[in-house]
Parts: structure tokens; sequence; C-alpha cells
């Protein structure tokens, strides 16, 4: 049975991970860390506010669902401690990435960092990417409840990634007078346009929109509850202690 310890079991996303964990019986939930919100309870365990509980409690892999700069730091202490780490944190950078994956390699411990845990968001992803050959001009929309201090989402970006490295064939873009400034997004990768929008009310949503001569094909994903990210938090806790090194994306972990 894995031990299981949880970053930011405080918040909202890190109390359902909890709740997740002490109900799968193949999963030990045996520390929950929030600095912010120490003595809360989530999943039957009281949070505190060292980590260094973590080791304490001899937990086998670390569930972080803080904020990047927390996170920055709480991966290289985990790396040291040689705990694998699962990753639902966004708003890493390229060279975050290459830290974490010089630490998690060394100590040969898993690092898995999925920017969306939920099955439906992975298959939205691989649908894109199928698609972006076949189409001249794409959008991404992202849209996220108004706490998310990100943007544009790390799903967004991972998505565009895929697009622009399946088709470097896009049309420019034709405007050429932006009556408000930003109207048009941002241009990620290939010239493909992002927008962000945070609102009241919502979960996590992402829309694809994809267009050719006289077509269009859109393709969405939306969590309305947090447990739509469950299953895919589970799958890689039990998957990480056969997987050393950075993984970035849960699709290779579920063969997509």
């Amino acid at each position: 049975m894995l031990r299981v310890g949880v970053f930011g079991a405080g918040g909202r996303m890190g109390a359902t991970v909890c709740e997740a964990v002490a109900a799968d019986l193949d999963l030990e939930l045996v520390a929950a860390v929030d600095p912010i919100q120490a003595g809360g309870s989530a999943g039957g365990v009281v949070a505190v506010a060292d980590r260094q509980a973590m080791v304490d409690a001899a937990a086998d892999v670390v569930v972080d669902f803080t904020v990047a700069e927390a996170a920055r730091d709480n991966l290289i202490w985990l790396a040291d401690q040689q705990i694998h780490a699962v990753v639902g944190t966004t708003g890493f950078t390229d060279g975050d990435l290459e830290r974490f994956q010089a630490a998690f390699t060394a100590a040969e411990r898993a690092c898995i960092i999925a920017p969306n845990f939920a099955i439906s968001a992975v298959l939205m992803m691989r649908f894109a990417e199928l698609a972006a050959p076949y189409f001249d001009t794409a959008e991404v929309i992202e849209l996220h409840h108004d706490a998310k201090i990100d943007a544009p989402s790390g799903t967004a970006r991972l998505t565009v990634d895929k697009m622009a490295a399946a088709s470097g064939d896009w049309a420019p873009d034709p405007t050429e007078h932006e009556m408000l400034s930003g109207v048009r997004g941002a241009e990620g990768p290939a010239g493909i346009r992002v927008h962000a929008v945070r609102m009241r009310g919502m979960v996590a949503h992402h829309e694809v929109i994809l267009g050719a001569e006289g077509q269009t094909l859109v393709i969405r994903q939306d969590s309305t509850d947090r447990s739509s990210f469950m299953p895919g938090v589970l799958a890689a806790v039990k998957a990480a202690p056969n997987r050393p090194g950075l993984i970035v994306g849960l699709d290779t972990l579920l063969d997509i």
C-alpha cells in the first residue's frame, strides 16, 4: 500500500485529493501540509504547517496542489528526500522543468506534472493534436474560476504546443488594427491565438476552434466539479514508483 501525503491540503483541490486518497483501498493518506490552513482536517488527517511531516510519516508519494512559487521549492525538497511527486500546480517555466528533471533523475524518483488531471482534458488535447494538420486556422479559449492566478492555463499552453508540433502550416492573423489592445489574445507557438477567461461559477473549461475553407471543428472539454480530476491524480500516484524522472502530461501514463 502506497503512503501518500498532500501539499496544499487546506485548499479546495487539496482537500478533494485528500478525500480521494483516503477512499482508495490501495492508498493510505499519511500526511497533509498547508502552512496557511494548518489545523484543518481532510480525509481524516489534520493538516500541519511543517513539510517535515511528509518525512516523519514515511510518505512514498506526495501530491502538490499549491502555487508555483511554493511548488518550486517543495519539489526540489521532495527529490532531496527521495519522495515521488505528483503535481497539479501550474505556472512553471522551462527552466523549472529542467531543474525538476535533473533533481528527480538523480534521486531515481518520479515527478509527474500534469496541467490537467481530467481524462476528458487529456483526450481533448489529443483530439486537437490529431486534427491540427487538417486545418488552416485555430484558436484556443480557456475558461477558469476567478481564483486562478496564472494565465493562460497550463492545459491551454500544452494544447497549443501539441498542435504547433503537429502542424506548422497555419494562416497568418489577418488583423491589422486592434480597436482594444489585446482583443486578439496572446500569440502562442506557430501563431495560434490563446484567450483566457476568469469568471465566478466556473471550474475549468477548454475549447479549441479549428477552421478550414467551408468548415469548422469545435473541441470542448468541461470540468464542472473538482472530482473530475481525481481518477487522473490517483492513476499518477499509483504509477509514480515505476516512472523515475520527469513526466509532463497524463497522456503518457494513459497511453493516449
